[in-house]
């Protein structure tokens, strides 16, 4: 038997496996929905200042310290990535054009956090790393099952 043999490997609590098999299908929704809506609080705070975040305003002049000219322009792209891809993703529209601009924009953020290290809560890129990775298997798998682009019959 080749190692990479298509037999599942024996549960060790062979009771759950059914519940497993249920399950198995809902992973990918899991990430998907998971990755939209935890985007959707980070653009809220470029966008209107919510839960703590600066607005469009402060998240410009920001931008524009690190060197992202027009500041404004790019707080606007990123916070309406953030707030409105994350209700795409949530809800699977356009889920590979969505999914493949987070991928984007999280590579340039785990770039521009590479100075200050690994760990998130020193400002590193650990986060960013995490979030590019969830979008790029997301948008390797699609909306699936589950959402918007399958309803309409699309898969982008």
């Amino acid at each position: 038997m080749s190692e990479f043999s298509h037999n599942k490997p024996r549960a060790i609590i062979p009771a759950l496996e059914p519940l497993w098999n249920v399950l198995e299908p809902l992973s990918p929704v899991i990430i998907r929905v998971t990755t939209g809506l935890l985007m959707v609080p980070h653009g809220a705070q470029k966008l209107f200042g919510a839960f703590g975040g600066y607005g469009l305003e402060g998240t410009a002049g920001w931008l524009e310290s690190m060197g992202f000219v027009p500041g404004f322009a790019f707080a606007l792209m990123i916070g309406l990535l953030e707030f409105v891809g994350g209700l795409m993703l949530t809800v699977g529209l356009l889920t590979r054009p969505v999914a493949a601009a987070v991928v984007v924009f999280m590579a340039i953020a785990v770039s521009t956090h590479l100075p200050t290290g690994y760990f998130w809560n020193e400002g590193g890129f650990e986060m960013p790393l995490m979030w590019g990775l969830l979008a790029l298997s997301v948008l390797i798998r699609g909306g699936g099952k589950f959402s918007v682009d399958q309803k309409i019959g699309y898969a982008f």
